[in-house]
């Protein structure tokens, strides 16, 4: 297996307080915390990343503090 590019979102800007991303042509999807590259990684499957993605679109993660 070929190890996965993960990105940063362009969003992040400088802040060091972000998670990178990476999905491979491949079923699964990969997150990491970008101050910690050699760290822990999380992997979801495409279902689990949709919800996801969902989810913090449709505001299920603000816990009021945006």
């Amino acid at each position: 297996m070929t190890r996965p590019t993960f990105k940063k979102s362009t969003y992040s800007g400088g802040d060091v307080n972000c998670v990178e991303i990476a999905t491979p042509s491949g079923p699964s999807s990969y997150i990491r915390d970008s101050k910690d590259p050699s760290g822990p990684t999380l992997a979801f499957d495409r279902a689990a990343h949709e919800a996801f993605i969902r989810a913090v679109a449709a505001g299920e993660f603000d816990f009021g503090l945006v």
